[in-house]
């Protein structure tokens, strides 16, 4: 496919995986995902996005003067449009030089493959799901972000607006000092009730016991999350692929799962940031990369809240507060001192509470952009 000295490329990873690297600055915030995880997220073999639920990819470069100066993805997920009653066709992964035409190019192209699979919207950004990275950057583009949050350039949303999109959707990501007294903002009679009784008992995600736990995690963000807009429960092979790597980063201290009278309850997935790592292999492994790894674990201040979540059936029970309580206490006392949160939006009231309790400072804010296909 030619636009003028424009080529479109479909499957192309090494031109989609450098492409961030020929158009950003060297120094601006960006941060690749690892290129063996880009590999793995985009082969419907290994994808259960694809190989289980029968969702169909394209993976788009764009190519002028033998440079890659563009990359989009465009997707369905099924399960998503049936429990949601949609029609929809995602986009993903759009980082592009700052050229009408380019962006046009893609979005065509993407939008062609959308309606083919019979969608009449097209919504992004997600790479790939809702419970991945989400949303196209449109403030706090001098923000570092923390592991699983997007960064793009500033002329990404004046783009999708030319190319006929959006925004809807508005988000943020945040971040917060971990202090000596942080977390005893995040205590009232409610918490402290949890914290004293032992009916709750708090199990570290540790190495050792990780399937165990990440099960856990995955029922009670399931029964959680059930109810949130975008929300797909996940099963346990979609869970694996997208969080099971994190057995070789966890820190036990600052990860938990919190059981009732013996049945799991919450769960707090917390993580170090592994940002200042990728961004110095560039997301490449090689003779550098055990080193970057060694010396970014000897010298972490960094964590990242992935997500946190209490079934249903024990809200307003206080277990959120505590168990915010209970993580942000330990990353003080391991040593951290800036904790970032992903992505919350402006719709969900209890979450920004408790960011407000912690004195946090919006990072960036986000949206998603939609154009109808109709």
């Amino acid at each position: 496919m030619t636009t003028t000295d424009l080529t479109l490329r479909d499957g192309d990873l090494d031109g989609f995986f450098r492409v961030p690297f020929e158009i950003y600055p060297a120094d601006s915030p960006y941060v690749t995902p690892m290129r063996a995880d880009l590999e793995r997220y985009l082969d419907p073999t290994r994808n259960p996005l694809m190989r289980d639920d029968g969702g169909r990819l394209t993976a788009l470069t764009a190519w002028r003067d033998g440079r890659p100066v563009g990359r989009l993805t465009a997707h369905t997920h099924p399960s998503s449009n049936a429990r949601h009653g949609l029609r929809r066709c995602q986009f993903g992964y759009f980082d592009c030089e700052d050229r009408v035409e380019t962006a046009r190019s893609l979005f065509d192209a993407a939008e062609t493959f959308a309606r083919a699979q019979g969608c009449d919207e097209l919504v992004g950004a997600f790479n790939l799901t809702a419970m991945q990275q989400a949303g196209v950057l449109t403030d706090g583009f001098e923000n570092q972000p923390y592991t699983d949050m997007i960064w793009g350039a500033p002329h990404l949303p004046r783009l999708l607006q030319a190319c006929g999109y959006s925004p809807i959707f508005p988000m943020s990501t945040f971040e917060f000092d971990v202090g000596p007294k942080t977390a005893e903002a995040l205590l009232g009679d409610k918490q402290r009730a949890v914290l004293s009784d032992p009916d709750w008992t708090w199990t570290p995600i540790s190495r050792s016991a990780f399937k165990a736990r990440f099960e856990e995690a995955r029922q009670c963000l399931n029964d959680g999350f059930s109810d949130n807009p975008m929300f797909v429960p996940l099963t346990p092979s979609e869970f694996d692929f997208q969080a099971g790597e994190m057995m070789w980063i966890v820190d036990p201290r600052i990860a938990c799962v919190v059981h009732y009278r013996g049945e799991p309850a919450g769960v707090v997935i917390c993580i170090p940031d592994l940002n200042p790592f990728q961004k110095a292999t560039r997301g490449r492994i090689g003779p550098m990369t055990l080193i970057h790894f060694i010396q970014e674990r000897l010298r972490r201040r960094r964590a990242v809240i992935i997500f946190y979540s209490v079934k249903r059936a024990l809200h307003g029970r206080g277990l959120n507060g505590a168990m915010l309580h209970h993580v942000t206490k330990a990353l003080f006392t391991s040593g951290y001192r800036q904790c970032g949160v992903t992505w919350i939006a402006d719709q969900n009231t209890a979450s920004l509470r408790q960011m407000e309790k912690l004195n946090a400072r919006r990072l960036q804010r986000l949206s998603l952009f939609r154009k109808d296909l109709r």
